[in-house]
């Protein structure tokens, strides 16, 4: 089995994240892995835009952003206030599962972890699934860690 050295945690902040979690600083614990949270915000597609005055976009983005910052400082230290390893966070702004994909690479993951909805039917077909991209496109492994039972 090869080594795992570094994980990477993508989250929305989700209420029921804590399965994934737990899993997550058990693997890492086990194999000595660093782990790097990765929170991606997502982009207002083109056609949202139209008619925004770019001021107003700009503040926008800026207070999602720093709202996000605070909301990743909040998570881990909820969730990762006491993993005894290497951590590192980071928050971005991009399509959820190529911005995911692309944080992998430039930080040579070894794993890609995070929780599944567990979308189905209309609301998959409307909504699209990060996660179903993410497992398609990624040259590493992607677990998904249903976030209810």
């Amino acid at each position: 089995m090869a080594q795992i050295e570094l994980i990477l945690y993508a989250t929305d902040f989700s209420e029921d994240a804590a399965r994934a979690v737990e899993l997550t600083t058990q693997l890492a614990q086990s194999q000595g892995a660093r782990l790097h949270l990765l929170h991606v915000i997502t982009e207002l597609g083109d056609t949202h835009r139209r008619g925004i005055p770019a001021s107003v976009m700009d503040a926008f983005v800026r207070e999602v952003t720093t709202q996000a910052v605070s909301d990743m400082h909040d998570f881990r230290q909820r969730f990762f206030a006491h993993y005894p390893g290497e951590l590192s966070t980071d928050v971005v702004m991009g399509p959820g599962a190529e911005e995911i994909l692309a944080q992998a690479d430039r930080l040579d993951a070894d794993l890609i972890v995070m929780g599944s909805h567990g979308r189905h039917g209309v609301e998959k077909l409307l909504l699209g699934s990060t996660t179903e991209r993410l497992i398609r496109k990624s040259h590493i492994p992607v677990l998904t860690v249903p976030e209810r039972v």
